[in-house]
């Protein structure tokens, strides 16, 4: 949706994905004027292209009690956005092959037990009684019942739209050039079409965030990675849960399609990964397996703007300038067949369409939510490190708790910006 960019603004959301859609959502419904600003189509990037799993499982410990409470939004959400957004509470399960995995999964359900969680942990004969298909050794699995997933295109949408309803002005295709900063404060914002007076903004722009606030003297550690993904042809009912198996991750959708994901990810290289190295490389050698490192063209286009070459170099943010999405088609390919290996009887599936992500990770894999100090007026809310559609909602409404009154209902602490210079990282978990 569209409508004409107007000169003035209370507070102006950058970014129309979950988070920023939800953002800009729960603002207009505590009656903050608010103006939602999305480059492309909203949803367009990383938010439409994941995997749709909610879950409360596996998360780090810092991140738990915001994943509970987003929990218990999404389960009244279609009501809330009055939308089909795909709901399905069908629980989480983690599968584990072997003793060892189960061990970890033994140690993080020890850990997170004075939470209240209903997560447990199952026998081999126990998983597949929830997913009676599944062949091949097995150890057990841990299985969360109150996780769940939903469609991520349908989802984003509804909360812009919803937002609309509330009298938000949401405009697409509308590309931020920079935020403006004076007396230690924010004075607007300047786009493509224009310019916007605001003394509040949200930046909650994903993958775009750490050039972005880079610009007015931020520093934030970001790493892209680009996750595959693919949706099959339909098949009979497996499980209503979203399942984690080792190399793949799937859920299976109402139509009988599978959202299949490979195990690992790309990370292209860029500047900005190569002047953080230092602070990633913690969780680099934690999951040394799961990366795949890639020297390309996103580095040569980040060398060929600070040369200052081309138009790029001066509008970096516009729509036509996308992040590099072209999935792993070998990592679709080995995803595919080890679906088959663990449900051999079924044997007629087939790739539908292949796409990739970029996911927007920080060196700790704990997001970003935070009414910095300088510039006064700007909150980020990013780096969720592909937590983001789970903890989209709860992150929007505690985005405009922060604006409304200044106060989030819960505690943000373990997610300042400050803490990357500050050496307070969170400690780098690989549960799942």
């Amino acid at each position: 949706m569209t409508q004409q960019l107007p000169r003035h603004a209370e507070v102006v959301v950058i970014g129309g994905g979950i988070v920023g859609s939800a953002s800009a959502y729960f603002m207009a419904k505590s009656g903050v004027p608010v103006v939602l600003l999305e480059r492309g189509p909203i949803g367009g990037e990383q938010s439409s292209r994941n995997w749709g799993f909610v879950r409360q499982q596996g998360r780090h410990p810092l991140e738990l009690p915001l994943a509970i409470e987003s929990n218990r939004l999404w389960l009244n959400l279609e009501t809330e956005l009055q939308a089909d957004i795909e709901w399905s509470q069908g629980g989480n399960l983690a599968l584990a092959f072997d003793e060892d995995r189960l061990d970890q999964y033994a140690s993080w359900v020890e850990e997170v037990r004075d939470h209240g969680l209903e997560t447990r942990l199952l026998t081999a004969e126990q998983t597949r009684e929830v997913i009676p298909a599944l062949k091949g050794k097995l150890a057990g699995a841990m299985y969360t019942p109150t996780d769940g997933h939903a469609d991520p295109t349908k989802t984003t949408n509804a909360f812009s739209n919803a937002a609309a309803r509330e009298g938000a002005i949401v405009i697409s295709g509308c590309a931020v050039d920079e935020i403006i900063t004076a007396d230690s404060g924010i004075s607007g914002v300047s786009t493509e079409s224009g310019y916007i007076e605001t003394k509040q903004v949200v930046c909650a722009a994903g993958a775009w965030s750490e050039r972005l606030l880079r610009n007015i003297g931020l520093k934030l550690p970001q790493r892209l990675v680009r996750a595959t993904v693919q949706r099959t042809t339909p098949v009979p009912p497996i499980t209503q849960a979203g399942v984690w198996a080792g190399d793949i991750s799937f859920r299976q959708r109402r139509d009988g399609r599978v959202i299949l994901a490979g195990g690992g990810a790309d990370h292209d290289l860029t500047l900005a990964s190569l002047r953080d190295i230092r602070r990633f490389l913690p969780n680099f050698r934690q999951n040394r397996s799961l990366f795949r490192l890639h020297l390309g063209r996103p580095l040569l286009r980040d060398i060929v703007d600070v040369v200052g070459i081309g138009a790029r170099s001066q509008h970096p943010f516009r729509i036509h300038f996308a992040l590099p999405t072209e999935p792993n088609r070998r990592v679709a390919v080995r995803a595919l067949e080890h679906f088959q290996k663990i449900f051999p009887s079924i044997n007629d599936i087939q790739s539908e369409e292949q796409w990739a992500g970029v996911i927007d990770a920080t060196p700790d894999a704990v997001p970003v939510i935070d009414a910095v100090d300088q510039p006064h007026g700007l909150i980020v809310a990013t780096g969720f490190s592909g937590h983001g559609f789970a903890m989209g909602p709860i992150a929007g409404r505690l985005v405009s708790e922060m604006i409304f009154d200044g106060i989030p209902s819960l505690s943000l602490e373990g997610f300042r910006l400050d803490r990357f210079t500050e050496g307070a990282l969170a400690e780098p978990r690989s549960v799942l």
